[in-house]
């Protein structure tokens, strides 16, 4: 994929944007200093067209001379509760947090690709809409804008968007058509039975084993109740309950996530985990109540713009498996076609292999440009059947 001379000027740029960017991260719905520091950008580039919503989502519009769809293209600007353990000169500045998702690099990109269309305006087709959205990691910002009424006000016909990936090399833009990364919701589930002394189990109802037991019990859902065609995942990380060791627990609270590639799955999964749980819980003289927190939706790729990449990517494309991994970036695609894809960040050379949240994630900026690049090209691609 051969980047424009005019898009590899812009290293140096969007090195500095991520490098600024990666210091002063902050959680969800909380990113004044990222959002400030994003529309100063902007308006450096001579952009005036710019919007805030939820206090610190920046949304900047570019209108060109030739017609076409309304194109938006979304970056995600929160960091993570994080201690950063990568020794850059360019670490956080702030305790406990850090960028390790990379979202301080899909905002660069994103300034990147808003430097180019202000210096380049001949390339823009119809509206371009950047979205600099907030709280992807939580509460979810793509809602919580969509419930603003984002894609009505600015009328947005097809939406874009990237994660930097580290599971694959330098150099691959990576997609799928169809489901690409899960539905995903969180469960809690409260055991509430009797206390009494370890030494008299007779007198009480105990909460611990009962847990236990649903949490077996639960397991059987993905291998009993889940189609063997289709996909899920039920896992409980969290368990807390009890007093003392030589005291029946009166109450365990069990918390975990749910996951599947298909709202059907997902739906069986939520009515068998209640009704198990209840059931269950009943068997050793206990109750259960069951709440849920349903977060995300599936990342539901576009057929024709996942075509419109692969033309756009060239060699440099593969198709992905889909992943367990969930993004909110699936809530604008409930309401507009959507494309959302990976960029490949690995280097083994240079030890740039960790997971995405990890302290020691990191990335070689040079793989912003193909984002750019990418985003260049799909305006003039995804026009094509406006063209005609």
């Amino acid at each position: 994929m051969q980047i424009k001379e005019e898009v590899q000027d812009l290293l140096t740029d969007v090195t500095s944007y991520r490098r600024q960017l990666h210091q002063i991260p902050e959680l969800g719905l909380e990113e004044k200093k990222s959002a400030e520091f994003i529309r100063e950008k902007l308006r450096s580039f001579g952009i005036t067209e710019i919007y805030t919503m939820l206090t610190t989502a920046t949304i900047a519009v570019f209108h060109g001379k030739q017609a076409g769809k309304t194109l938006a293209f979304r970056s995600d600007i929160d960091a993570l509760p994080v201690t950063e353990e990568t020794g850059v000169s360019f670490a956080s500045k702030t305790e406990g947090k850090m960028h390790a998702c990379g979202h301080d690099g899909h905002a660069s990109a994103l300034l990147g690709f808003a430097k180019y269309l202000s210096q380049h305006p001949e390339v823009i087709k119809g509206t371009i809409v950047l979205i600099f959205q907030p709280a992807e990691e939580g509460p979810g910002g793509a809602q919580l804008l969509i419930n603003e009424g984002l894609t009505e006000k600015f009328g947005i016909d097809q939406i874009v968007g990237i994660h930097l990936f580290p599971e694959f090399p330098e150099g691959v833009i990576a997609c799928r058509p169809g489901a690409m990364m899960a539905r995903n919701g969180e469960v809690t589930i409260k055991i509430k039975g009797k206390s009494a002394h370890g030494a008299q189990p007779h007198q009480g109802q105990d909460a611990i084993l009962a847990a236990s037991a649903v949490i077996q019990g639960l397991h059987s859902i993905i291998s009993r109740n889940i189609s063997p065609l289709d996909t899920g995942v039920l896992t409980f990380g969290e368990i807390t309950g009890g007093q003392a060791m030589n005291i029946i627990a009166g109450e365990v609270k069990i918390e975990g996530t749910m996951r599947a590639f298909s709202d059907e799955a997902y739906d069986i999964m939520t009515q068998r985990v209640k009704e198990l749980a209840e059931f269950i819980a009943q068997g050793y003289g206990c109750q259960a109540e069951v709440s849920f927190n349903h977060m995300y939706r599936v990342v539901d790729n576009d057929a024709k713009m996942v075509q419109a990449l692969e033309e756009v990517a060239g060699k440099n494309y593969v198709e992905c498996q889909p992943y367990m991994l969930a993004e909110d970036f699936s809530m604008y695609q409930q309401v507009v076609p959507g494309l959302f894809f990976f960029v490949g960040i690995r280097n083994e050379e240079k030890g740039y292999t960790y997971p995405l949240h990890s302290g020691k994630m990191q990335f070689d900026e040079k793989n912003l440009l193909l984002a750019v690049t990418c985003y260049v090209q799909l305006i003039e691609t995804l026009n094509k059947e406006v063209d005609r």
